[in-house]
């Protein structure tokens, strides 16, 4: 009887590994360097002699959460300096995520005083991760409450603040959006072009607004202090590497964070993940994505979001 048990226990193991080695696979990855279809390992080896892995998602890409998960576990096994950084959380909370990753507080008053996103379960996993394996997580963002003064007021209303608060976001004067980002954010405005213009170097055209809310403004100051707190970090810990998680808006086609970045430290080596869904897949025209990044993922579109828009 113990040995047909043995020979059932056997078969339906083997019958399971068949199952799922045969399941659909919900997405593909790209490589526009070697213009051709590659695997999520490939992106890791390839990360050697790079310093920062942008992964720009859409927010509410099931896929894309359970890839940056993997990819995050894949970087840490291979490069254990890995730093997790991440636009979910702001800087002025890096005090409440240091304390949860040394156990110090509990979930819930991490969950709270971090003010996670609604969707923190998609990101869960990765903070779990870095928990459990002693990982730093940069809280990377400008509070919405700087963001919100900036579209409104304009840099001199940061100038004003106190010593603290300058703390919580880039270095002033910052540099705004320009060329055909600036252009981006134009069109995702939808109004017409005002007389109010502010950026760190040089000119530049009419911008945008919505409302009363110069949205050039607050998206910058979100994009420099991303990238200042990428920099900042990796002159603090020489040798690390660092995988960004952000909005693909973020870092798609080098732009905003990526741009930023480069400019507090032009020496790092990049790399751009810009991941979203294509109604085409599984049979995709890789040419109409391939501007977006180094390496393009394309998830199944059938598949339900992680909450609705």
């Amino acid at each position: 009887m113990k040995f047909y048990r043995t020979i059932l226990f056997v078969s339906l193991l083997i019958l399971s590994i068949s199952a799922f080695s045969q399941s659909p696979v919900h997405y593909k990855i790209y490589s526009v360097r070697e213009g051709k279809e590659i695997s999520l390992s490939d992106i890791t080896d390839a990360m050697k002699t790079d310093d920062v892995l942008f992964f720009g998602e859409e927010h509410n890409d099931s896929v894309t959460h359970s890839l940056e998960a993997k990819i995050l576990e894949s970087l840490f096994t291979k490069y254990p300096n890995t730093t997790l950084s991440m636009e979910m959380f702001d800087r002025d909370v890096q005090t409440v995520m240091n304390e949860y990753l040394t156990g110090d507080i509990r979930e819930k008053n991490f969950v709270k005083d971090a003010r996670v996103w609604s969707n923190y379960k998609d990101y869960k996993p990765m903070i779990e991760f870095a928990k459990k394996n002693k990982m730093d997580v940069v809280c990377a963002n400008a509070p919405s409450r700087y963001t919100n003064l900036v579209g409104r007021k304009g840099q001199k209303a940061l100038m004003v603040l106190s010593a603290d608060s300058k703390k919580n976001f880039a270095p002033l004067p910052f540099d705004t959006a320009s060329g055909k980002y600036y252009e981006k954010l134009q069109e995702m405005s939808g109004h017409g072009p005002t007389n109010v213009a502010d950026t760190a170097k040089k000119k530049m055209p009419p911008i945008n607004m919505m409302g009363n809310f110069n949205l050039i403004m607050g998206q910058s100051l979100w994009d420099a202090t991303m990238a200042y707190s990428i920099s900042e970090y990796l002159k603090k810990n020489k040798g690390k590497k660092v995988l960004q998680v952000n909005g693909r808006f973020h870092s798609d086609e080098g732009f905003a964070v990526a741009t930023q970045l480069l400019k507090y430290s032009p020496k790092l080596k990049v790399k751009i993940i810009s991941s979203g869904t294509d109604e085409t897949f599984p049979n995709i025209d890789w040419r109409k994505h391939q501007h977006l990044g180094d390496y393009i993922i394309i998830t199944d579109p059938k598949l339900p979001r992680s909450y609705k828009d």
